[in-house]
Order: structure tokens, then sequence, then C-alpha cells
């Protein structure tokens, strides 16, 4: 499976109307659907399909017409990232009418166009299940867990200090497994 890190758009324009793909991460979709309404106030549709897994490793798929014709613009959508097995990321496309209809099977062709162009510009990165943990320290090795969390791309979700720091760290597996191999003496897994 593949995901996105970041946001990437492409425009495609068939008959002088404007598809402008955007493709971005899951945990960004709401704010940045809100965020490209508020810039394409002319805009006639914004497309929505995205893909994800939840807390229980299932798949969660939705998409949306936005009164388009059903099953022209969503479906499609969702089909592509389907097919090119991305996961947590999502496409919204804003369409700007042209003037000219584009009939069920033009709508289809134009927006699998539009998300299939985006994803051959945005950089795909393989997906790795990541892990969450919460390690415990004395506070005088703070530095040196933070200096190897760092090494490691190992995510400091939380840090809570007490009689002993505790951190709650989060990264796919390979990479948590160097960490411990690098600093085990210095922590200890909280339960």
């Amino acid at each position: 499976m593949k995901c996105v890190n970041s946001q990437f758009v492409e425009t495609l324009e068939v008959k002088q109307s404007k598809f402008i793909a955007h493709i971005i991460p899951y945990k960004g979709y709401a704010v940045a659907l809100e965020i490209l309404k508020q810039e394409h106030l002319k805009a006639r549709h914004f497309v929505v399909a995205y893909r994800y897994l939840n807390e229980f490793n299932q798949v969660i798929e939705h998409s949306s017409d936005d009164r388009e014709p059903k099953g022209t613009s969503g479906k499609p959508c969702l089909m592509v990232l389907q097919g090119a097995n991305i996961i947590n990321s999502a496409v919204i496309v804003v369409r700007y009418f042209g003037g000219t209809k584009l009939g069920a099977g033009g709508l289809v062709r134009a927006y699998s166009d539009a998300v299939n162009l985006v994803l051959g510009l945005a950089e795909l990165s393989d997906y790795k299940e990541e892990i969450t943990l919460k390690i415990s320290f004395k506070y005088a090795n703070i530095r040196r867990v933070e200096y190897e969390c760092k090494q490691y791309k190992i995510c400091i979700v939380e840090k809570t200090f007490d009689k002993e720091t505790v951190f709650e760290i989060k990264s796919d597996e390979s990479n948590i497994n160097m960490f411990f191999k690098k600093i085990d003496r210095l922590v200890k897994i909280v339960e």
C-alpha cells in the first residue's frame, strides 16, 4: 500500500471545464475541504473520495458526487485510489463548469483522468503500520532519548514529567526496534 505525506495539485481542462485535483493525507482532509470551498467560491462541485485505515486496521472508504449525476464523479475517483492501492489519503476535485455538458461517460473519464494526473505528480511512500508506546527513563537522559528519537524518525506524541520522564512515542516497527537496540538500557516500556 502507498500513501501521500503532503498535498499535490494538478489541473485538467475538458471542453472549458476545469477539474482541479488535490491529493492530501487523510488526516488533513476536513480542513483542506473547507479551505478549498473558501478559495473557490465560484466552483460548481467539490467531489471527494478517501480511503483510510481505522484503529482496527479496516479500510474505510467514502466518495461523494456533490450534485454531479450519481456515480459519475466520486466513485470513479475512489476507484482510481483503489486501483493504485492508495491508503490514508483523500482526493478533492474542484470543478468549474465550462458551459458544455460532458455526459455521464465524459464526467467519469474527466474525474478519473484528473485523479490519475495528480497521482502521477504525487510523491508516494510505502505505508508502514505505526506502533504507539510509552517509555519511561530518568530525567538526566532526556537529551539522549530526544536525539535518538530524531535519529530513528520516531514521533514524540506526548511528554510527561513526574518521578520519571514518560514519553509516548510513535513510529513504524523497524524504527522502534532500532531505537531500542541503541538505548535499551536507558528506557523501559510502560504498560
